[in-house]
């Protein structure tokens, strides 16, 4: 009992002072970042699946790219390589998501059953990673939020939602770490 009050006081602290920290921005900000690694510590502490947690760490991955990416343009005014946002976005993915593949034990099969003996390249059963494949579909979700968002915002003729950025990210990670627990 006591244990798990320490846990929340932790998991609290560690969002409370997130968001105390955080600056404002309009997209991929702090804010996004701390609130995707939030949901997949909460998600974690409260038993959801391996599929739904990966949706939220790779959220966290790719918000953290495109949020260092935008203080290397802002700060600097210039680009240093070319592709700079996408590569920054991989790069930190994949430092995030990674490191943690050990730590998540589920796996759904894939029969390739198309010609030649079994056991050749065509003709095996993979297994694939429930958490990477969920932490590369909210990877996804979160680089293209903002083209989604500015998207709707052109349809709405220049009008948006407060927080709508903020608000899109987390329905469709949410809609994602759901479909993700019910199908898997």
């Amino acid at each position: 009992m006591e244990t798990k009050i320490k846990g929340r006081k932790i998991i609290a602290s560690v969002i409370g002072s997130g968001i105390a920290l955080a600056q404002p921005a309009l997209a991929h900000c702090p804010l996004c970042t701390v609130g995707a690694a939030a949901a997949a510590a909460g998600a974690a502490y409260m038993g959801v699946g391996d599929g739904a947690i990966g949706v939220f760490i790779g959220a966290f991955g790719a918000s953290t790219g495109y949020w260092i990416s935008r203080i290397l343009k802002k700060k600097y005014n210039r680009t240093f390589i070319p592709l700079q946002t996408p590569a920054f976005i991989l790069v930190s993915f994949l430092l995030t998501a990674i490191p943690v593949l050990p730590l998540f034990k589920g796996f759904v099969p894939l029969p390739l059953l198309l010609f030649g003996a079994y056991g050749s390249f065509f003709n095996r059963t993979y297994l694939l990673s429930t958490f990477f494949i969920g932490s590369m579909i909210g990877a996804a979700i979160t680089s293209s939020t903002p083209w989604i968002s500015s998207k709707i915002t052109l349809l709405r003729k220049g009008k948006f939602v407060p927080f709508q950025g903020i608000i899109l990210t987390f329905v469709l990670l949410l809609a994602a770490g759901v479909l993700f627990e019910v199908i898997l």
